[in-house]
Formats: structure tokens, C-alpha cells, sequence
């Protein structure tokens, strides 16, 4: 992976990082969701961060009255994003405009834990999870949510596009379920009881539209083939506290990265016999946010 090498550090005071997702359109920039006091109180930051030949820098940044906790790029426009904070709202931020946001989107009744906007072509949908057991779904023209999603039994903690198949996407909870959803039925399509404790991540494969991951409080990250869910494909042991967030890699196929309240990064290939390559204690505190880079191969 060439983790380690090029590590580069940029501190915000009295910020603790939520979710970190680069552009797809620009490398080396990343928006950074983040909030006071570990989201328990204060305000919001969106801080867009780019790396160039000084180290990383801060490009810009928007300040919201409650806590961000996760950020999703626009896929029709470089400079649009969406963040979801502590208040149940969505925010629609522009880094062309100095002031913001240009829309807030407030019907989620608690807590908005997740928000990601769909990749596959010819569609502007954007999901957003919640800790009021909801998922919805927005088009960003449009002023209001286009449907309510329920059936969770719990707090949702991921909510993410499938990037093969249109109008599917997937929601991990508390309630310890992996849930798969099509936005044009109103109920849930699958529903995986993949661990035994919160599930607070997880991601799709990029390379098999049937292969997901989730990751959980028990340590254990877990891999999942919607053909077949009696039992995981895979499980990655290593972590010492709470998974908070599991990517797979753009760029091989049985490559993933996982963040942990344990204060470590790692990487992972589920295909090997000793499948953790990696671990990385860069941090000092939990590492809530983790992405991997759609242009440089080695960049995390």
C-alpha cells in the first residue's frame, strides 16, 4: 500500500474527524466532516483539505451550529457536497460560494449519521441514514425527501449506494442487521443478521456487485455474499475495539482498509492466508473516517 511513506498530517483544533472522502474529481483533495466535543456538543466544520507539494492544506472550510458526521461528494458538480449533522439536517455546500450552505434539508427527527450520493450513471439520488431508524431518499433538485425507508429496528450508522446496480443501496444499524434496498419498493429487499453486536459500517465491493463488508462493535469485520447469507465468506480478526468504518479498495478486487476506536488503520486481503497486511497508529484518539483515493493507487 505504501501507507506509511507519504503520510501527511494537518491538525484542526478542537475537531474531532467524522468521515474523510476524496474528490473524484480532483486527487489529492478531501472533504473532512468533523465536530466539537466528539459530537456530543458544539458546532460542525466541513473542512475541504488538499495535498500538494507543502504537505496538506486547508482549501476551505464551512461551520455548521451541530455536530457533521459524514460528507458525500456531488457527482454532477466538483465543487458541491452534502454533509448530515447532530440536528437531523442535511446540508448542501458549494466551495465556489464563501457562505453556505446553499440548502438544508430537515426531516429526520434525530441524528443524521450517514449520507451518500449514488455513482451509477443517469442518476442524481443521494441516501441518507439516521438514529430515527430511517433511511430516505432525496434527488438534491428537489426540496424535500422522495421516500422514507423503514424497517430497521434500531439506529443506522451507514446507509451506501451500491456502485453496480442502480437504485440499490445498503444500511447497517444497531439493531446488529445488514439491510439491502431498491428505492422503487417501499420495503426492505434483504435483510442480513451479519453480527451479533452494532454494526456501524459498510461498504460494497467495486469488482462483485454481490460482495459487501460490514464492520461492528465485536471487533470483527465481515463479508457478506447476497446470493448466499447463512454464513459470511469471510471474517477479519485484528481490531481491538469498535470497527467504525470499512472501504474496499477501488483498485483490487480483495483489497479493504478499516478505521477503529482502537486508534489503528489496517488493511486488508481477505484472498490470503494471513489476510491483515498492514496496521497503521498514526492516531492518538478513535478514527472515525477513512477513504480511499479513486486516482492514487497507494493514497489513504
Amino acid at each position: 500500500m505504501g501507507t506509511t511513506a507519504g503520510a501527511g498530517a494537518l491538525r484542526l483544533p478542537g475537531l474531532h474527524g467524522y468521515a474523510a472522502e476524496f474528490s473524484p474529481y480532483c486527487p489529492g483533495r478531501v472533504a473532512c466532516a468533523a465536530a466539537q466535543y466528539y459530537g456530543m456538543a458544539g458546532c460542525g466544520t466541513l473542512a475541504v483539505l488538499e495535498q500538494n507539494e507543502a504537505g496538506i492544506v486547508l482549501l476551505r472550510s464551512f461551520d455548521w451550529n451541530d455536530g457533521l458526521f459524514d460528507v458525500t461528494w456531488s457527482e454532477n458538480n466538483e465543487n458541491v457536497l452534502i454533509t448530515c449533522s447532530g440536528d437531523g439536517s442535511l446540508q448542501i455546500w458549494d466551495m465556489a460560494k464563501t457562505k453556505g450552505p446553499l440548502q438544508v434539508y430537515k426531516e429526520h427527527t434525530l441524528e443524521a449519521y450517514s449520507v451518500d450520493w449514488s455513482q451509477t450513471r443517469g442518476e442524481q439520488l443521494v441516501v441518507s441514514g439516521s438514529w430515527d431508524q430511517t433511511a430516505k431518499l432525496w434527488d438534491p433538485a428537489v426540496g424535500k425527501s422522495l421516500c422514507t425507508f423503514k424497517g430497521h429496528e434500531g439506529v443506522i450508522y451507514s446507509t451506501i449506494w451500491s456502485p453496480h446496480i442502480p437504485g440499490c443501496f445498503a444500511s447497517a444499524s444497531g439493531d446488529q442487521t445488514l439491510r439491502i434496498w431498491d428505492v422503487k419498493t417501499p420495503g426492505v429487499k434483504l435483510v442480513i443478521p451479519a453480527h451479533q453486536a452494532e454494526i456501524l459500517s459498510c461498504d460494497w465491493c467495486k469488482y462483485d456487485e454481490n460482495l459487501l463488508v460490514t464492520g461492528a462493535v465485536d471487533c470483527s469485520l465481515k463479508g457478506w455474499d447476497l446470493r448466499n447469507i447463512r454464513q459470511p465468506v469471510f471474517v477479519l480478526l485484528g481490531h481491538t475495539y469498535a470497527i467504525r468504518r470499512v472501504k474496499f479498495s477501488p483498485f483490487h478486487a480483495t483489497l479493504l482498509a478499516s478505521c477503529s476506536y482502537d486508534f489503528t488503520v489496517r488493511f486488508w486481503d481477505f484472498s490470503k492466508p494471513n489476510p491483515l497486511l498492514e496496521t497503521v497508529e498514526h492516531h492518538t484518539e478513535f478514527t472515525c473516517g477513512l477513504d480511499l483515493s479513486l486516482h492514487n493507487r497507494g493514497q489513504v
